[in-house]
């Protein structure tokens, strides 16, 4: 039966607990913190060497789809029920409004140390503690907008220009193409403007949702569903476009072994882009 993702500014009481109840279970269980890891393990970029699966690349899309659903399927083994809800950040976009709400992630960090404090993921209650992560911080931490230096989320504009380019990717298929929609939806933009969509929202939430250990904080899985689904809109809009490349690059700039094509396995699943390509039989958006 294909389920539903729901846009979390429409979740019930019941369903946010379920959804909160069920993150804890699995953070419980410890496969909360595989996933972590994982996440940790393929935080690669272009300057290093080596494939690259996760992040600037063409699989970055393909790689997060599945990531999202392995993670959906956790949840659903505690609670059938319970799907990934997207955050909508276009229209959500206070620090104050869903879904930084004490009944489901929690607010922002406190001044010094930017500990969470309120919400089912503060550290001082005792169920969500950081076990894998880039810093030694045991805590969650939040930096909603960036005191310091604020940033604003990004718009339906910044959305628009992504999905208004046919193109699903280019050579030198990496963070400094300036064409195709996958860069423009993970967001490596020209140096007057370096973060763009889900780079920016990263950004704009600060603190665990920096850098590889981004998973600690449970809002990932809520970006990265509405990042997912963008990639159906721009399915839809653009019906006649693929995944690319098609074929492995070979050494075209440097590219060689380190972009996943179409149909090569997607490390570390058993699944290659062209089998994550329709999802339709599994869920759908709502």
């Amino acid at each position: 039966m294909v389920y539903v993702r729901k846009n979390v500014s429409k979740l019930t009481a019941s369903e946010k607990r379920r959804f909160v109840g069920a993150l804890l279970e699995v953070k419980r269980r410890g496969e909360y913190d595989e996933f972590v890891r994982l996440h940790i393990r393929h935080f690669r970029g272009d300057g290093e060497r080596g494939l690259r699966a996760a992040h600037m690349t063409p699989s970055f899309l393909p790689w997060h789809r599945m990531l999202v659903l392995d993670l959906e399927n956790a949840l659903r083994r505690v609670d059938d029920s319970v799907t990934v809800p997207y955050w909508d950040w276009t229209k959500n976009r206070s620090a104050t409004s869903v879904p930084w709400t004490d009944d489901l992630l929690g607010g922002n960090g406190r001044r010094g140390d930017r500990q969470v404090m309120t919400g089912p993921f503060a550290y001082r209650n005792g169920w969500w503690t950081i076990r894998a992560g880039v810093t030694d911080d045991r805590f969650l931490t939040r930096d909603l907008g960036r005191a310091r230096n604020p940033i604003n989320l990004p718009t339906k504009a910044d959305l628009d220009r992504a999905l208004r380019d046919p193109v699903y990717d280019v050579s030198p298929w990496d963070s400094t193409v300036t064409k195709g929609f996958r860069n423009k939806m993970e967001g490596w933009g020209p140096d007057s403007n370096p973060w763009l969509n889900h780079n920016r929202v990263h950004r704009w939430v600060g603190g665990a949702m920096l850098g590889g250990g981004s998973v600690n904080d449970p809002v990932f899985w809520l970006v990265h569903a509405f990042v997912d689904m963008q990639w159906q809109r721009w399915q839809q809009r653009h019906r006649n476009h693929r995944y690319l490349p098609a074929r492995p690059p070979g050494r075209s700039r440097g590219q060689d072994g380190r972009i996943v094509a179409r149909h090569e396995r997607l490390p570390p699943w058993d699944v290659t882009p062209d089998d994550l390509e329709d999802v339709s039989e599994i869920y759908r958006y709502a």
